[in-house]
């Protein structure tokens, strides 16, 4: 892995652990619309979350596992964009 890939990460895995500390607790657009037209109830989740509301389920600190939860998306991101990239480079 070159250097310029390394510190990108590095610097993504900082911004997302620390940022993530900023995150809105209200709901996003979508769900604000339903609660406010009242059919919220009726969602369903179409996929089980790993870290679902972004926290870490088994964490108990609320500030370390929203932490964690953005730290994990990144590098869950990561590897797929490298393993993409790899893929690609070799065809």
């Amino acid at each position: 892995m070159n250097r310029f890939l390394i510190v990108g990460l590095v610097a993504s895995l900082m911004i997302a652990g620390g940022l993530s500390l900023f995150a809105s607790s209200f709901p996003d657009g979508l769900e604000r619309v339903a609660e406010d037209l009242g059919f919220g109830h009726l969602a369903k989740e179409a996929v089980s979350a790993i870290a679902p509301d972004y926290q870490v389920p088994w964490i108990t600190n609320p500030f370390v596992s929203q932490a964690l939860a953005g730290i994990g998306g990144t590098l869950l991101v990561f590897a797929v964009a490298w393993g993409i990239g790899r893929m690609v480079v070799r065809a």
